[in-house]
């Protein structure tokens, strides 16, 4: 399974800026992957480890801006058309609990 994290916060003050750069720093510390600019992604084993991320987003959302969350199956995230660009291909993402990097 996939979480896809979208977001949208503002950066208007200097307390705005520093809690954007708090989030940020949270979700790559937290395994997320950006995909696009405020699209990130993460993979999870099953919808009880999903539901349990989730519920740390949610201790960790700034209070001001958008922030939503989806989840879809692998089968659902490999079925993605890019229309333009390319898929990042230096992330190792895989679903593999064994990951061998040369």
């Amino acid at each position: 399974m996939r979480l896809l994290l979208f977001f949208d916060l503002p950066t208007l003050t200097v307390a705005d800026t520093r809690n954007y750069r708090k989030f940020h720093k949270f979700l790559i510390t937290n395994g997320f992957i950006m995909s696009q600019y405020s699209v990130y992604t993460k993979l999870v084993l099953n919808a009880t480890q999903a539901d349990s991320v989730k519920e740390l987003l949610k201790k960790n959302v700034p209070q001001k801006g958008l922030v939503q969350c989806l989840q879809i199956t692998e089968r659902q995230f490999a079925s993605i058309e890019y229309m333009a660009g390319k898929a990042q291909t230096k992330i190792v993402d895989s679903d593999s609990r064994w990951v061998e990097i040369n």
